[in-house]
């Protein structure tokens, strides 16, 4: 006999979970200042930073600059979990990534090293990189200036690993492709109701878009001399390219593609332009492309641009370029630094306030040995 057939089908069920895996993340920089005093300690003995709090609990690093008994070829840094009540009996899962920097303040890529994810533990309350680097190349390198230098921990703590029901057979959302619509609309210029001309270029634009990116915007296109704007919008003092590079991030929040030689110049005229239009999620894009250009020939007039534009995290990293002795007297003997005694004299006393220890230890006579 044949099975009995039924009418109805049978329903399928299914459901998803996934783990999620709760994080902190936090970072801190060891500056080690007069580097060779610290040497010839001892293999094995270390220095340690100041305490910084990740996720609730302590830590520290340690500097080895004689080595360590594993490696005696050069220096060797730890991350130190502080002991304390509230560290787990199964210890702290974390992260941790330790990174060499340049006089920028930006990481040396070859000198980043991925510590991976270690367990530290009231017995086990340390995990090194025993060979960072060796004391030849840090000795010969561009990154030990006037005899210091900086590492950076980049360090994540695992708070919680839970598994959350995420429902039967749900829907991948994807990103967010608001940016590309509104980026076509605007090579399109479909709709677009009001134009610029600058230079020998024509840009048509749409008035919404622009004075919902910008107040400047808002109150050019729809405040009492809108009608002056019927017929189009004259601008004499910018660069087409770089009113069209700015176009291009209101309507898609991202910067163009600029070729790498242009970049810093680029970031220049566009922090002018995103100043003078209120824009200023671009201008702190400007500021943190242009802090890592920061040189002797350029840090004077870049300073001068950041105290007229009111950036303060250029200037901070102006400032952070200049606490370098050597740094600071070849910028104060450079051209630019005429150009900003003359643009900005009360930053000329911000800079003699640093130089001002570095000149009175040269003329303060050494006292002689005693034999």
């Amino acid at each position: 006999m044949r099975p009995p057939t039924s009418s109805s089908s049978s329903g399928v069920g299914g459901s998803t979970s996934t783990l999620v895996a709760d994080t902190v993340t936090g970072w801190h920089v060891f500056r080690i200042d007069c580097y060779s005093a610290t040497k010839a300690h001892g293999v094995g003995k270390y220095r340690k930073s100041s305490t910084f709090n990740v996720g609730g609990h302590n830590w520290y690093l340690a500097y080895y600059p004689d080595g360590h008994e594993e490696y005696s070829d050069g220096i060797r840094f730890a991350l130190f979990l502080l002991d304390d009540p509230l560290i787990p009996n199964d210890g702290v899962n974390a992260q941790f990534m330790l990174s060499l920097l340049n006089q920028a303040g930006k990481p040396v890529p070859q000198y980043t090293v991925d510590c991976g994810t270690r367990r530290f533990t009231s017995k086990k309350p340390d995990w090194g990189c025993s060979n960072f680097i060796t004391w030849k190349y840090l000795e010969s390198s561009v990154y030990l200036k006037d005899d210091s230098f900086s590492i950076r921990c980049d360090l994540t703590v695992v708070m919680d690993i839970r598994t959350v029901a995420t429902g039967a057979e749900s829907p991948v959302v994807p990103p967010s492709d608001l940016h590309q619509h509104l980026g076509d609309l605007f090579t399109s210029k479909v709709g677009g109701d009001v134009a610029f001309y600058v230079g020998d270029k024509q840009f048509t634009a749409h008035r919404a878009v622009l004075a919902a990116r910008s107040k400047v915007f808002m109150a050019e296109l729809f405040g009492p001399m809108k009608e002056q704007t019927d017929t189009g919008v004259s601008i004499d003092d910018m660069e087409s390219n770089v009113f069209e590079a700015m176009l291009h991030f209101i309507y898609t929040d991202t910067l163009p593609k600029i070729d790498k030689g242009d970049k810093m110049l680029m970031a220049q005229h566009l922090l002018v332009a995103a100043d003078r239009y209120n824009l200023e999620r671009l201008k702190l894009i400007c500021q943190d492309i242009l802090s890592g250009y920061i040189n002797v020939d350029i840090a004077a007039t870049t300073l001068v641009m950041a105290e007229q534009h009111s950036c303060q995290k250029l200037k901070e990293a102006c400032f952070r370029f200049l606490e370098a002795p050597g740094n600071l007297k070849a910028v104060m003997a450079s051209d630019g630094y005429q150009h900003l005694k003359t643009s900005c004299p009360s930053l000329v006393e911000d800079l003699l306030a640093m130089a001002a220890p570095l000149i009175c230890s040269r003329s303060t006579p050494k006292k002689p040995r005693l034999k």
